[in-house]
């Protein structure tokens, strides 16, 4: 029992340390791209520097994850839980890495005439940065459902994104003096768009250690939202796709 007991203790740090890795790169996103709309090269050094801080707890995380798996020897859903927490450490600590680029790229910026940041871009952010907190919600509330929505979520940012790029490439076209801005700025609409995807891997990550099933979520709400929208039912699909069915197919 008393082992037990110290198992369940360090599992509950293990989980707040990435909790507190989560909300450490959240909000370096959001200085990261205050630092761009402002162009404020102090704080885009400082989200730099910090850069370490999310690296060396990384590092820790990962340590005790090994350790727990090494010592303790989990079965069923606490192996999924360690497991599953090496996996989602490492989608939190490339989001770090986003925030690190985007500070980089506004240091770049520095001494040159003000950037002109697409309106959206802010708006991308907050939407990639929500679907973050929400897979880490669903991480402590243990809801495989609410891990689903995130993954839902991830079709509207990439929409976003596409229509910044879109936005970005024809100001490159109109004016050829801000191709090299224009450019930067795509890196970081891209990079935005990767810390989605991050939480999305987070999620997934969640309804496996939750349900046991390691799914795609990612693809799986991707599709059905392309179905919903050109109105086809999605079980005829799949049957179809899989040969279930000899009736032509039709949307």
């Amino acid at each position: 029992m008393i082992i037990r007991r110290n198992f369940e203790e360090q599992l509950g740090e293990l989980q707040e340390d990435l909790l507190r890795l989560g909300r450490f790169v959240q909000e370096a996103h959001a200085r990261a791209l205050d630092a761009l709309t402002r162009q404020d090269v102090a704080l885009a050094k400082v989200v730099i520097n910090d850069d370490d801080i999310a690296d060396d707890l990384t590092f820790a995380i990962q340590a005790q994850a090994m350790q727990l798996l090494a010592l303790q020897q989990p079965m069923a859903r606490d192996l999924r839980s360690i497991a599953s927490s090496l996996r989602i450490v490492i989608d939190l600590e490339r989001i770090g890495d986003h925030a690190c680029d985007i500070a980089k790229i506004t240091r770049t910026f520095a001494g040159s005439s003000a950037v002109r940041v697409p309106n959206d871009l802010p708006r991308l952010s907050e939407m990639a940065r929500k679907m973050v907190g929400d897979s880490l919600v669903a991480f402590v509330t243990r809801d495989p459902q609410a891990a689903r929505q995130v993954a839902r979520d991830d079709d509207a940012v990439d929409d976003l994104c596409d229509a910044i790029q879109e936005e970005l490439m024809d100001t490159m076209r109109e004016d050829a003096t801000r191709v090299e801005k224009a450019t930067r700025l795509l890196l970081v609409a891209r990079s935005i768009e990767r810390v989605a995807d991050h939480a999305t891997n987070i999620a997934e990550q969640v309804y496996y250690v939750e349900t046991g099933e390691m799914r795609n979520l990612g693809r799986e709400e991707h599709n059905h939202h392309l179905l919903s929208s050109l109105g086809v039912e999605e079980d005829k699909w799949s049957k179809q796709v899989h040969g279930e069915v000899d009736d032509t197919f039709v949307p």
